[in-house]
């Protein structure tokens, strides 16, 4: 009985009522299952060289790493896991303004705290692959495994057009997804489907730029590559740089 009754004082003091916090905690701890998931995808391919993974594994890592995320979410925050979404959202009167900022913010911050468990994770493998050399370009190079880096033929037009593409058809397949007077999703299964729409991407664009289409994924890591030792390289488009290695 007296553990019963510490455990409930306990579930009191821990109760998040403010509605907006919940939200921010769930977006937070969904981004970060995304990331974690999808970085570490990609870490195990490049640092086992290509031996305990490819560009399908990684892809698909990715895809049902947005599947685990919008269930984690969904129901508290409306799992928008994208800076993007948010913005489509808000551009549809669906998600108010002032929000879209906290939520940027709170993706952003996902994102990094992923990326430094994926480098906590995989942080011998990556020294290991590396010759303890962090690079952003060579036949070592490691920063591609957080970051979206361009294929070395991609020009900046090219790349930018790649982006708004990719993510265009990101968006409108959720919001299509969405939209009641469609044919539906089975109740439950939307996050599956959503799954798949991203891995119907990936397999399909990815070789310009490794799809990008999450400005806070792509950011979020990428600084935090600038902060654990790859340098202001990170930030630079350089062609020759090689494999993109980036998800939704």
């Amino acid at each position: 009985m007296g553990s019963a009754s510490f455990l409930k004082r306990a579930q009191a003091l821990l109760r998040i009522r403010n509605q907006l916090a919940r939200e921010c905690l769930a977006e937070l701890l969904a981004v970060f299952v995304l990331i974690l998931i999808t970085l570490s995808g990609s870490a195990q391919m490049v640092t086992s060289f290509g031996t305990r993974g490819n560009l399908l594994s990684a892809y698909l890592a990715g895809a049902l790493a947005v599947m685990v995320a919008v269930y984690t979410a969904g129901g508290v925050s409306g799992a928008h896991l994208n800076p993007a979404f948010s913005l489509s959202m808000c551009l549809l009167e669906q998600f108010p303004w002032w929000k879209f900022p906290i939520f940027l913010a709170v993706q952003t911050s996902g994102s990094f705290i992923a990326a430094g468990a994926t480098y906590a994770l995989y942080y011998d493998a990556i020294w290991h692959y590396s010759n303890g050399t962090l690079t952003t370009s060579g036949p070592r190079e490691t920063a591609s495994i957080f970051a979206t880096y361009p294929s070395d033929y991609l020009s900046l037009a090219n790349g930018f057009l790649d982006q708004v593409i990719g993510t265009g058809l990101l968006i409108l397949g959720i919001l299509a997804i969405m939209d009641t007077r469609n044919k539906g999703v089975p109740k439950g299964l939307e996050p599956v489907v959503v799954a798949l729409l991203v891995f119907s991407i990936e397999i399909s664009m990815g070789s310009n730029c490794g799809c990008p289409m999450n400005p806070a994924r792509d950011f979020g890591p990428r600084l935090f590559t600038y902060v654990a030792g790859w340098g202001a390289e990170v930030f630079r488009w350089v062609e020759g740089r090689g494999r993109g290695g980036g998800w939704q």
